[in-house]
């Protein structure tokens, strides 16, 4: 990765009360990412607080989930896609060579827009990952793992005694909860969200609203929507992207009552977008 780029963090008063309050957990400097020729990121540079909600708005094709997919290396998986800059999470520049990418997807979790449960049991969808990454040295510890993921994704109530049961016979909203119980379950650091909410019904969508809210306690987590008033409800910070640009961000209050920058303004207003 490139050190050498120059950058300016863009970011509004208010932010560095909230900054203040909470560690860094992920910075990035002059990020850009191509799609073949296409140039989807330009110049990205933005610090990102631990146990905060930070959320990405702005148009459909602006960049949000092109960034999203960066900070765990999800582009990598795109042969046309190129990532230069540097994006660093605890210090640990997360393109350096030596890195191991399977270890760092489970630093950094990420739930998609559409629930993808495994075609397998509830319990081995959230088995699944301290399974294969050695965290249990026997059947007991797992299922240790396995409700206290559970019960983190508020799911365990409704779930206990059908655990034998397929994960894809639960409702999308459940389904939804379910991929963020397997996300935990590695014990990530960062939860990726890419428009968790987007396929669920206004009752299923309250519950994930609810259960991002308690995971800030213990997660930083960084979520993609194009509902401003999703974004008004459970971040803290709001970066605000637009034509593959990070516009503006800062404190979600300020942004949404005072943004100091007129595309904002009119993306907000609904003059755009």
């Amino acid at each position: 990765m490139n050190a050498a780029v120059p950058y300016q963090t863009v970011v509004t008063p208010a932010s560095p009360r909230i900054m203040a309050e909470r560690p860094m957990k992920i910075t990035a400097r002059g990020v850009d990412v191509y799609y073949g020729d296409k140039h989807a990121i330009n110049q990205l540079s933005i610090d990102i607080p631990d146990r905060a909600v930070s959320a990405f708005i702005g148009p459909s094709g602006c960049g949000k989930s092109t960034f999203l997919r960066a900070i765990n290396r999800m582009n990598d998986t795109i042969p046309s896609c190129r990532v230069t800059g540097d994006i660093v999470i605890d210090g640990e520049d997360i393109y350096d060579s030596k890195l191991d990418v399977v270890q760092l997807r489970a630093r950094v979790g990420m739930v998609f827009q559409k629930p993808n449960p495994f075609p397998k049991a509830i319990y081995e969808n959230v088995a699944y990952g301290p399974r294969i990454h050695g965290m249990a040295k026997n059947k007991a510890e797992l299922d240790v793992i396995v409700e206290q993921s559970l019960r983190k994704a508020g799911l365990w109530e409704e779930v206990k005694d059908r655990l034998a049961h397929p994960g894809t016979g639960l409702s999308g909203g459940q389904q939804q909860r379910l991929c963020i119980a397997r996300a935990i379950a590695v014990n990530p650091e960062v939860i990726l969200m890419d428009e968790p909410c987007s396929a669920l019904d206004p009752i299923a969508t309250a519950k994930i609203e609810e259960l991002i809210d308690e995971l800030r306690q213990n997660y930083c987590i960084v979520i993609v929507t194009h509902s401003m008033q999703q974004a008004a409800r459970v971040s803290q910070l709001t970066a605000f992207f637009h034509l593959g640009t990070l516009v503006e961000y800062g404190d979600t209050d300020e942004m949404f009552t005072a943004p100091q920058e007129k595309r904002t303004q009119d993306y907000i207003t609904g003059r755009f977008g």
